[in-house]
């Protein structure tokens, strides 16, 4: 006789999920192939943060990457035991859990990546208060959607209520459809920057742009948009199967939820991501001078005072400002490179 669940649940899934059901024969080997991907990126990430770390470079997003490469790697064990064990509903729901939550880690990634350069080319516009709080709003918004969208995942395992599964499905709707406009916002925000920075007029100019890490400008928006573009189209692929009515187990399973979708959209974007930020060195690119944004500046300020001159009194010390360029992997000292402002703007011309 067939084992019946618990009562109260958990129950197995009522309805076709984007990745079908599980097959030994094909999750395991693929999703192990996955959780090696993520090891090496973990292990990339974490080694260019530590050699970084020696040099005196701080660059924090470095640990989000290596937190998000260990998010997948629990969630492939997860996803590879579940399949294994296909009754232990527990594990199922726990790889939904981390499957859910693990993305967006890249979503703030590119998110921060894409306010940094627009505070560079436009300071006077990203640093204003009202642009911060946008997107420290941003950012709560989505934990708070994170964490609405896990409460319902685990409440549909333990409810066969139509009524509470209906309530489920709408927000998780939101969530997805949140999600895939929170992977898109990067695009805009930095395309905009962009092209206001290219068509402002010479004599309006404002606010001096702000130098931000190594490298010209044109590579760091091509990778925030490359990025951006790959994780785009992996959310809105699920948001949009999320919005298509739910079939039942019963029915054959459409094509929408293959596992070559799931695999594609889930996995493979984001690992591409991972490695495209690893070789791409973002650490070297988007690295900002410590207390940035306590000074609201990416300029780093130093004054620098005449010696005392004089029989036994304090002269006037003259105080001389200069703009350093504070290079990634490499120590200021005296010999830093000072340059004005005008060196600074065409160095990071578009």
């Amino acid at each position: 006789m067939a084992s019946r669940p618990p009562s109260g649940g958990p129950y197995p899934p009522q309805v076709w999920q984007l990745g079908g059901a599980p097959s030994k024969s094909v999750d395991i080997p693929v999703t192990a192939v996955f959780l090696a991907l993520f090891i090496g990126g973990a292990a990339t990430h974490m080694t260019i943060f530590q050699r970084n770390k020696r040099r005196g470079h701080k660059f924090v997003l470095s640990l989000l990457l290596f937190g998000f490469c260990m998010a997948r790697i629990l969630t492939s064990v997860l996803r590879i035991s579940s399949t294994a064990l296909p009754r232990n509903l527990n594990l199922a729901i726990a790889s939904s859990i981390f499957n859910a939550a693990g993305t967006l880690l890249l979503f703030i990634v590119n998110l921060l990546f894409a306010q940094r350069i627009l505070r560079s080319l436009h300071p006077g516009f990203g640093w204003a208060r009202p642009v911060s709080w946008a997107f420290k709003a941003l950012y709560i918004l989505i934990a708070a959607t994170i964490i609405m969208v896990i409460t319902v995942v685990v409440q549909s395992f333990f409810t066969l209520d139509p009524e509470i599964r209906s309530i489920s499905r709408s927000i998780q709707l939101y969530g997805s459809t949140f999600f895939a406009v929170a992977s898109f916002l990067p695009i805009p925000i930095t395309l905009a920057a962009l092209a206001a920075h290219h068509f402002r007029q010479p004599g309006k100019l404002g606010t001096p742009i702000e130098p931000l890490g190594a490298g010209p400008l044109r590579t760091k928006a091509a990778l925030v948009l490359a990025a951006s573009l790959l994780l785009c189209i992996g959310a809105t692929y699920k948001c949009a199967v999320a919005w298509f009515d739910p079939v039942p187990r019963a029915q054959p399973m459409p094509d929408r939820f293959s596992k070559a979708a799931f695999y594609v959209m889930n996995f493979g974007v984001e690992v591409v991501v991972v490695y495209l930020y690893a070789l791409g060195r973002v650490d070297r690119r988007f690295w900002v001078p410590n207390g940035a944004s306590k000074r609201r500046t990416y300029v780093v300020v130093e004054e620098e005072k005449d010696e005392e001159k004089g029989n036994g009194e304090d002269s006037a010390a003259e105080q001389r400002d200069s703009v350093i360029m504070s290079r990634p992997g490499t120590a200021r000292s005296e010999g830093s490179r000072t340059r004005d402002v005008d060196d600074v703007k065409a160095e990071w011309e578009v």
